[in-house]
């Protein structure tokens, strides 16, 4: 199979697994953070987990950038600095930020990840920089681009924000859990996740492709069901926890 048919096929078997990973984490969340279990085996520190686990999205994007026919533009440019903007963040000063050098990854989850980041960065790069025979240099002005880019803006201020919020719950070696205040936690249990899915959201209006569509598709099936997890969690644990607070989205739900 030659990359130009592979990559087709790929991007729609993605879709599906969107749908069944949806289905898996409504039943059960991924054994990872205050889910982790020993249970699932050999493990490694959170940390290192996160670094292994999120490099591709960095080291393939750019291999796809680099071998492609189509870099030379100010519109592969600006791609590569979006989505270069979050990951090199997440991947190497987000896990050395988290106040949890005790928690520790499985395996599995590390495993997982890198086969996601490896085929995620794939289809977003190999069709930005090659299969879609290049964006024109005027696509920086298209209101496509530009309403995306603000989307994608928008959600990677709100999950940072969010970040910072909860990095400083435990500024002072605090050991258990605490309830996030400040920002959209006002509203929601998990700003990060939801500022997460506009970011990728704002990608695929900005890429204006299958393959953008597919990474947001994604990331709400991942992260929808794991909110709506944590804001269960929270419920349980803290009679206190704000009655007004949805899951995910402000006032819905």
């Amino acid at each position: 199979m030659t990359d130009s048919s592979f990559h087709p096929v790929l991007l729609i078997l993605w879709f599906g697994l969107a749908v069944l990973v949806c289905v898996r984490s409504c039943r059960e969340p991924a054994p990872y953070g205050r889910y982790a279990s020993d249970a699932e085996g050999r493990s490694v520190a959170s940390k290192w987990g996160w670094v292994i686990m999120e490099s591709p999205t960095v080291l393939v994007m750019g291999a796809m950038f680099l071998i492609g026919e189509y870099n030379n533009t100010p519109p592969a440019y600006a791609f590569l600095a979006i989505w270069m903007l979050h990951y090199i963040q997440r991947t190497f000063v987000y896990p050395f930020l988290r106040r949890d050098e005790d928690k520790r990854m499985p395996w599995s989850i590390v495993i997982s990840g890198v086969v996601f980041n490896v085929f995620n960065a794939y289809l977003n790069g190999r069709w930005i920089f090659h299969f879609s025979g290049g964006y024109p240099a005027g696509w920086l002005t298209d209101p496509r681009f530009v309403i995306g880019a603000i989307v994608f803006v928008a959600g990677y201020a709100i999950n940072r924000h969010a970040d910072y919020v909860l990095h400083r719950l435990r500024r002072n070696g605090e050991a258990d859990y605490s309830i996030p205040q400040g920002g959209l936690y006002r509203w929601v249990s998990c700003p990060n996740y939801l500022g997460e899915i506009i970011e990728w959201t704002g990608w695929a209006i900005a890429t204006w492709s299958w393959a953008g569509l597919a990474f947001a598709v994604w990331t709400a099936a991942n992260l929808a069901p794991r909110a709506w997890s944590y804001h269960e969690w929270y419920h349980e644990r803290f009679a206190d926890y704000p009655a007004e607070r949805r899951a995910l989205l402000p006032l819905i739900w």
